[in-house]
């Protein structure tokens, strides 16, 4: 079975809506804090707790991907993600809401499932396009999931956000159930030998090395920056509130647009190139972040340069990777994505560590210094790789 256009568009949709999962509690942090009585860097640890449980989910279980038949495997997942969600709504203590956020990232896996069907499903040269277009669902729903948050936790407590997100959830799965195709796995052995052969492929695969570490730093600058962006803003000189903190997101919008123009520009002959470019953004971005000031027009540029300059990387990477054994996409795609959430853990830890140390001027310089370093691994391979 091929993809049709209205195919593409409702995995899009599904992606960006369940991604949104991981990304809900960010501007929640300062009312989480008030209810439990925490400073908000404590409070903040339920932003890479959810990030290290979405790691776990897709070290552990996106590789059955391509042991399993991938529409019934979604389904429990998102099932799963129902109860999770509901369990952080309900949480009396700040530990259970730790737990809570563990679970949600681990089960709002799916989008790392849908990619491989799409991958599957989709012809050599439209693939890179097809995944261009389900990445723009998935950053739109990066970038909406905060606003959303942001507005619906000042108005009504971020528990109903939760409650929200978990009613939305059981509709995708309705909807999935009746429209998602059937995608039959390739791979015949075992849990232990699906799970070994991944290091096979990391030690074998230098495309997939230098992607999943350039993802890493990528995504830990990206990740630092929403974490931190929320303290920066409830603080003086803005003082903002929820409110207004959550619709700082729809300012990354254009990285979303970026995405389907970056996926057939990763279907070229050097796909390499969109690398560098998004990291020179990536610096563009925190140059701006850095001489902000009181100027919000530099942090909105700034956000829109970090989000396109994410993109770049992270579509580019992400074609490359499964142009190399259609046959493993489902582990290929663990190892990268994996590597990736870990990167975005840290990155959530870095940022509030920086934080504490020297706040937002302490913050840029930190962040530089990682992106400076990503430039240093490109080069290393620039001149081993060429796609």
């Amino acid at each position: 079975m091929k993809l049709s256009r209205t195919d593409v568009l409702l995995m899009a949709f599904c992606t960006g809506l369940i991604v949104a999962n991981i990304y809900y509690c960010q501007p929640l942090v300062i009312l989480v804090a008030q209810e439990f009585g925490l400073s908000e860097s404590h409070a903040g640890k339920i932003t890479y707790l959810t990030q290290a449980g979405y790691a776990l989910g897709l070290f552990l279980i996106v590789p059955l991907g391509d042991m399993f038949e991938r529409r019934k495997q979604i389904l429990m997942i998102t099932g799963v993600a129902v109860a999770a969600l509901l369990l952080a709504a309900l949480s009396h203590s700040f530990l259970l809401l730790q737990i809570a956020s563990v679970l949600i990232g681990a089960s709002s896996i799916v989008p790392q499932l849908i990619l491989p069907m799409a991958a599957n499903l989709s012809s050599d040269e439209k693939r890179g396009e097809t995944i261009g277009i389900i990445m723009s669902g998935l950053l739109v729903g990066i970038l909406a999931s905060r606003a959303i948050s942001g507005s619906i936790g000042f108005l009504w407590g971020w528990r109903t956000m939760y409650f929200i997100a978990a009613g939305i959830c059981s509709l995708l799965l309705i909807l999935m159930a009746k429209r998602f195709p059937l995608s039959m796995p390739s791979f015949k052995g075992t849990y232990q030998e699906l799970m070994s052969s991944m290091w096979h492929y990391v030690k074998t695969q230098p495309v997939l090395r230098e992607a999943s570490i350039i993802n890493f730093l990528a995504f830990s600058i990206l990740s630092a920056f929403w974490t931190t962006m929320v303290l920066f803003l409830a603080n003086p000189p803005f003082s903002f509130q929820t409110l207004q903190i959550g619709l700082f997101g729809i300012a990354g919008a254009a990285g979303a647009l970026a995405a389907p123009l970056v996926g057939k520009l990763s279907s070229g002959k050097n796909p390499r190139r969109n690398l560098l470019t998004g990291l020179i953004l990536q610096l563009l971005s925190i140059a701006a972040f850095y001489f902000t000031g009181t100027h919000l027009y530099l942090f909105i540029a700034g956000i829109i340069l970090i989000d396109i300059g994410q993109q770049a990387i992270h579509v580019t990477n992400q074609t490359r990777i499964y142009a190399l054994l259609p046959e493993a996409r489902n582990r290929l795609n663990t190892v990268f994505m994996s590597v990736s959430f870990v990167g975005a853990s840290f990155g959530s830890a870095l940022g509030l560590w920086l934080w504490d140390k020297g706040q937002w001027p302490l913050f840029c310089i930190g962040t530089t210094a990682v992106i400076l370093l990503n430039i240093c691994i490109y080069k290393f391979y620039s001149g081993k790789l060429k796609t």
